[in-house]
């Protein structure tokens, strides 16, 4: 199939004080469409008043035989640009591409280095217990699809730190093999589920793929016994198995200092 070549990029510049104030992408007539929409948008204002002050909006093509996909691209490059000064209301297609404006002051993984960093729970229990991940090498989660789908989440390479609930922050490790059902995983050659586990039932609903647990194999970086973890009065923690602490520069600061260890070292 051969793709339309006929997009544009186009732009809407006041005439009285020469601000780009509108991009676009479209094919055909569409860049003039917006001289005789109607509405209360911001866009519709503008060119209300450029045309009561006798003026016209000066309309500009700025980039030409584009595919859809690169017309949506390059439209998404120039509103994240100057996108607190236009008047578009949509962020623009590929808006997951770029990093929010409000995070040029730290380090964010995925942009400033490859992998993600990631709090992740370890939800002790009768399913799931922290001495057999940490000599065993591996985290789990599951017994229910949206946990499933959590740990799922992690890629390899992701560096995580893990939380035990009611102790503190206990390990620093890197996602190894990303999450497959217990019953699919080795370790050494061995079935997980014939290691000598101190927990006796993540063998629980094995067979079902929505209700098993699954498993990620992992490196420890630093780890400790529960008796040693980390405070985590006052820093990041939550209930869910897997979040980002993109957001969250105090805690990572402080789990740097006391797992000795350089966040953005470890995911580049």
């Amino acid at each position: 199939m051969t793709l339309s070549m006929d997009y544009y990029v186009y732009v809407y510049i006041d005439p009285r004080n020469f601000e780009e104030f509108y991009y676009g992408k479209g094919k055909d007539s569409r860049k003039d469409a917006h001289l005789s929409a109607k509405g209360d948008s911001a866009k519709t204002r503008r060119i209300e008043a450029i045309l009561k002050s006798g003026s016209q909006p000066i309309v500009r093509v700025i980039a030409k035989g584009l595919t859809e996909a690169e017309a949506l691209l390059i439209e998404k490059t120039l509103l994240y640009k100057l996108g607190k000064s236009l008047t578009n209301i949509a962020t623009g297609h590929f808006a997951n591409k770029f990093r929010p404006h409000d995070t040029l002051h730290i380090d964010l993984p995925g942009f400033d280095f490859k992998s993600g960093i990631y709090y992740y729970n370890v939800g002790q229990g009768e399913h799931r217990q922290w001495e057999d991940y940490r000599k065993f090498n591996f985290i789990s989660a599951g017994q229910g699809r949206q946990w499933a789908r959590a740990i799922l989440g992690f890629n390899v390479g992701d560096i995580f730190t893990a939380y035990l609930k009611g102790k503190g922050y206990v390990g620093i490790g890197q996602i190894a093999e990303k999450a497959r059902p217990i019953r699919d995983v080795r370790i050494n050659g061995r079935p997980l589920i014939d290691l000598p586990l101190k927990c006796k039932k993540m063998n629980n609903n094995i067979h079902s793929d929505q209700k098993c647990e699954y498993v990620a194999l992992v490196k420890w970086i630093k780890s400790v016994p529960a008796s040693e973890a980390k405070s985590s009065k006052s820093y990041f923690m939550t209930a869910n198995v897997r979040a980002s602490l993109n957001n969250q520069p105090r805690t990572r600061a402080y789990l740097e200092k006391a797992f000795n260890v350089n966040f953005g070292e470890l995911a580049r």
